[in-house]
C-alpha cells in the first residue's frame, strides 16, 4: 500500500508539471493576452489553439476515466478550436478549466482506493495509469510546442 501512494505522488509531481520542463501556468503567466492567437513563423498553431488543444485532451482523458457518460470525441475537429478568435474572458476560462480538470484528475488518481493498474470506468483495456501517462506525455510533448511558440513571440528566452 505504501508502495502505491509513492507512485502516485510521484505522478501527482508530475501532473503538476516543472519536473522535466517549464511550468505550464509559467508559460501561460508570460504571454500577454494580444499575442495569444498569433501564430508565427508560419506554425499552424497560436498559444491559444495550443492550450485549447490540451485542456480539451485532458477532460475527454477524465471523463474517459471518471464521467457518467463517455462518448469518443471526433478526431481532429473536436479536439482543436473552431476558430482563433477569443476573448479576454474566454481566455481566463480557458485557462481555469485547465488547471480545475486537472485538479480533478489528481484528486481521482490520489484516491486511496483507486488501484492504478484497474481499469477506467469506459474501458476493459485501459488502466487509471495509461491513462494519467497518457496526460503527462500528452501535455508534455505540447508544452515543448508552447515554449517554442513564447520564444518566438519574443515573450520568453
Amino acid at each position: 500500500m505504501k508502495r502505491d501512494a509513492e507512485i502516485k505522488t510521484q505522478l501527482s509531481k508530475h501532473l503538476q508539471g516543472g519536473m522535466a520542463f517549464l511550468l505550464l501556468k509559467d508559460m501561460l503567466e508570460e504571454v500577454p493576452f494580444e499575442k495569444i492567437t498569433v501564430r508565427p513563423a508560419e506554425l499552424p498553431y497560436s498559444v491559444y489553439e495550443l492550450l485549447y488543444h490540451i485542456t480539451f485532451t485532458q477532460k475527454d482523458i477524465l471523463d474517459y476515466c471518471n464521467g457518467e457518460t463517455y462518448t469518443l470525441p471526433n478526431w481532429p475537429d473536436d479536439y482543436w478550436p473552431e476558430t482563433n478568435t477569443v476573448t479576454e474572458k474566454e481566455w481566463f476560462d480557458l485557462k481555469k478549466s485547465y488547471f480545475d480538470d486537472r485538479d480533478a484528475f489528481e484528486a481521482m488518481l490520489k484516491d486511496g482506493e483507486k488501484d492504478l493498474l484497474s481499469n477506467v470506468k469506459h474501458s476493459d483495456k485501459h488502466s487509471y495509469l495509461r491513462e494519467t501517462l497518457l496526460i503527462l506525455e500528452h501535455t508534455a510533448y505540447h508544452s515543448g510546442q508552447l515554449l517554442v511558440l513564447l520564444r518566438l513571440l519574443g515573450v520568453h528566452n
